[in-house]
């Protein structure tokens, strides 16, 4: 991302413009609510934040919106075990996912050696493994001490 950008809001409204996408008030709406948010938030989740900002707004366009973010690298799915897919803002390392489970924090990691599950896998299934995603979920410390 450009440095020049005071916040990441404003680099995702940037490469949203100039990927030929207006920005729209639910639009705005839903990059300021995924770039602020250290949860993993489902569509549902978004609209109810949204709608005090923006009364208007559909659960269409946040829909519409999201998938727009995903498709240009913004954002990232987050795969909940009982809920709807949710979203959080993507990272642009190779880095994976750490999901509590009680509270919905995500907070990214680095490190997986993964070369030797990967290259059997390969051998068993004949498959060239071109890419991987790896989501851990557990209960983050705060939740921990709430309990």
């Amino acid at each position: 991302m450009n440095n020049n950008f005071n916040n990441i809001s404003d680099a995702w409204l940037f490469q949203l413009k100039t990927s030929g996408y207006k920005i729209t008030g639910p639009r705005y709406c839903v990059i300021d609510i995924l770039a602020h948010s250290d949860k993993a938030l489902t569509a549902s989740e978004v609209y109810n934040q949204a709608q005090s900002q923006y009364p208007t707004i559909g659960l269409v366009s946040i829909y519409r919106a999201l998938e727009k973010l995903e498709m240009l690298g913004l954002i990232q799915r987050v795969h909940q075990k009982e809920k709807c897919q949710a979203y959080i803002a993507a990272s642009h390392r190779h880095e994976h996912l750490l999901v509590c489970h009680s509270c919905g924090r995500v907070i990214f990691f680095q490190g997986d050696n993964l070369n030797e599950l990967v290259n059997g896998i390969e051998k068993e299934t004949g498959y060239l493994v071109q890419e991987h995603w790896l989501q851990l979920v557990g209960i983050c410390r705060e939740c921990q001490y709430k309990h």
